[in-house]
């Protein structure tokens, strides 16, 4: 099998409140920590001044200790001490969304909550949530969490608001009771409501609808920017291109691949593509009975012949749609489907560290893009940086370093 020598990348971040120079940071953490437990030499470079999006080149190698018996053995054999061991250089780009996220978490806190109930309404108004609870019951406990915790904190603060009337008082009482409601709320219940990231999941919900419905011009419009960046990024030549994404990314990577597909059929001509959705959350958007653009741009992604889409998940994540046909159930049951990957988060950590995490559902989706403790039949930094061919992940038996 011939090793990497030059590749690109293309990351598609998840819903998170952090920029590329933020994320780029996590990668050279998590890079880290990977190199550690397989023992290769990894450099990560500076941001490159000026990109967008954010790039940075990642250089990884066989070590000075390892190389040394290999150019021995070969001295040896006569076959001269040349250049031993291998060496990848790859330029990764950080697509995040934070500008997006930002937005929709810019308002204040009453706005946020109605858009969220507003956009709740709409994802079952248009089956979203019927297909969440046919396809994946567990994400569709997901999709009902925030709402219904919120639900019942407004329910116990119009109680205590109501409270003096209940108990046969005068409503003068209410001068009392409604400021003391109000103060449960803010004080008690929004601050309680952070550890699950509450507001926080409301917007990535206004987000889903906005990228199903395709309705909103300032979403269309940094589609459309970003399509223009990636089409500039795959112009370098390279050995592989891989186009990774994690979570609502694979959302976003879809319109953009969708979109450069259909002004350019041809644009994959020549190049080994790798598709990698990470736990993705592409029917979390497509299941939506208006998004019949993403559903087609599915498709179209399927059906291209120089990309291979690897759909990584895993068990313990309940925020993905585990063992579901993506492409089959975006409607294109006659298309090649994606090769599922299943991992499981537990074999990539030490039994202290899944302990630790097990329990925070938000932790363990983010795995796939964070470091291992351990060396597992999945790495994302080893997908994305690593010497063998990303599609070697498609295949839970193969090397994932050369040996």
């Amino acid at each position: 099998m011939k090793l990497i020598e030059k590749r690109v990348v293309l990351h598609f971040t998840g819903f998170e409140p952090l920029d590329g120079v933020a994320h780029r940071a996590r990668y050279e953490r998590s890079a880290r920590q990977s190199a550690a437990v397989w023992g290769y030499s990894l450099e990560t470079g500076a941001p490159e001044a000026g990109s967008d999006p954010l790039s940075f080149v990642v250089t990884t190698g066989e070590r000075a200790a390892e190389v040394a018996p290999v150019a021995a053995d070969k001295a040896a054999d006569g076959e001269g001490t040349g250049s031993p061991g291998w060496q990848t250089k790859s330029r990764i780009h950080m697509v995040d969304h934070d500008t997006l996220v930002s937005r929709l978490r810019g308002g204040n806190t009453l706005s946020q909550i109605m858009a969220g109930f507003r956009s709740c309404a709409e994802i079952m108004l248009e089956g979203g949530m019927r297909g969440y609870f046919r396809h994946a019951w567990r994400f569709g406990l997901f999709f009902l969490f925030p709402f219904l915790l919120t639900a019942l904190a407004i329910a116990l603060t119009a109680q205590i608001a109501i409270m003096p009337y209940g108990l046969g008082f005068s409503p003068w009482h209410m001068l009392w009771s409604g400021p003391l409601a109000l103060c449960f709320f803010i004080f008690a219940f929004l601050p309680f409501s952070e550890r699950f990231h509450t507001l926080h999941l409301f917007a990535d919900w206004v987000m889903a609808v906005a990228l199903g419905r395709m309705d909103r011009t300032d979403f269309n419009d940094w589609l459309e920017d970003r399509a223009a960046a990636v089409r500039a990024a795959l112009d370098e030549e390279a050995d592989e291109y891989v186009i990774s994404s994690h979570s609502m990314g694979s959302s976003v990577a879809a319109h953009v691949i969708g979109i450069l597909l259909e002004r350019e059929p041809e644009i994959f001509k020549g190049k080994r593509v790798v598709f990698a959705t990470l736990g993705s959350a592409i029917l979390q958007c497509a299941l939506l009975s208006s998004a019949t653009q993403l559903r087609a741009r599915v498709g179209l992604i399927a059906r291209c012949p120089e990309i291979s889409w690897l759909d990584v998940q895993c068990l313990t994540d309940s925020i993905n749609f585990y063992k579901v046909p993506v492409v089959a159930v975006s409607g294109h049951a006659d298309a090649p489907p994606a090769k599922m990957i299943l991992i499981r988060v537990k074999q990539m950590l030490t039994p202290e560290h899944y302990r630790k995490i097990r329990k925070d559902q938000l932790r363990v989706h983010r795995q796939y893009v964070l470091g291992p403790d351990l060396q597992a039949s999945f790495d994302f930094t080893l997908l994305t940086s690593g010497p063998m061919p990303a599609s070697v992940f498609a295949d839970p038996d193969e090397k994932r370093m050369p040996g």
